[in-house]
């Protein structure tokens, strides 16, 4: 039988991910390279200066948006979703998600890029990701996971209502709201200073080759069905 083409949007996106693929690797090549040394270093210190004791509670919260916890339910929530509302296949796109903290976590093992000292980190949101790098002695940063995270699930979450909400005002406020937690999480984490800036654009880089993936994969082609 005839393979079936990809749509010209599936093109681009598949173009876009090898796109950002590149820019990731050039970034963690410039990273070794020392390039955002002093980049880094003024917006830690920034952040450090920004930083109000009576808003540091908010933000714990807000890190939590992007803690392994929360985020690992919401993507087993989805792909439930998906399973039981019959898209049967489309369920495995949780598979992006999995693969995505593997090369997280083969950065942050591999790659030297020391986490801001505690003389300028605030205290984080409480995860199960702090007892296992602290344990684990990993303290690289490179790229952030709860922006990796959070660009991921949220992302398709709102890429899955788009698609099968028939309200536009549902459709534009997942979009909205997923760009705003993404945005909050992204800035979390420069403003309790657990995450160098060029740890948040790996993680946005990152994230979004994964979710670029995922997007793919539930609107691949499909042959339809024999009756």
């Amino acid at each position: 039988m005839p393979a079936l083409a990809p749509s010209p949007a599936l093109t681009t996106r598949l173009v876009a991910i090898v796109v950002l693929g590149v820019a990731f690797v050039g970034l963690t090549i410039a990273i070794t390279a020392g390039v955002f040394k002093d980049l880094d270093l003024q917006v830690a210190r920034a952040m450090h200066d920004a930083w109000r004791p009576q808003l540091h509670g908010l933000f714990q919260v807000i890190a939590e948006l992007g803690g392994i916890e929360l985020t690992s339910v919401l993507m087993a929530g989805l792909t439930f979703y998906l399973w039981r509302s019959g898209f049967g296949s489309d369920a495995f796109v949780f598979v992006v998600f999995i693969a995505a903290q593997g090369f997280e976590l083969f950065y942050k093992f591999n790659l030297y890029h020391p986490q801001p000292p505690h003389t300028v980190a605030e205290v984080d949101g409480p995860s199960l990701t702090e007892a296992f790098t602290s344990q684990a002695g990993v303290g690289n940063s490179f790229p952030s996971g709860h922006v990796l995270r959070a660009v991921i699930v949220y992302g398709l979450i709102a890429f899955v209502i788009r698609r099968l909400s028939p309200s536009p005002w549902v459709r534009l406020a997942a979009v909205v709201g997923a760009i705003a937690v993404i945005v909050l999480v992204a800035f979390d984490r420069l403003y309790l200073d657990v995450h160098w800036e060029s740890d948040v654009v790996g993680g946005l880089l990152l994230g979004a080759i994964a979710l670029l993936a995922g997007t793919v994969w539930l609107d691949r082609p499909r042959r339809p069905a024999r009756k």
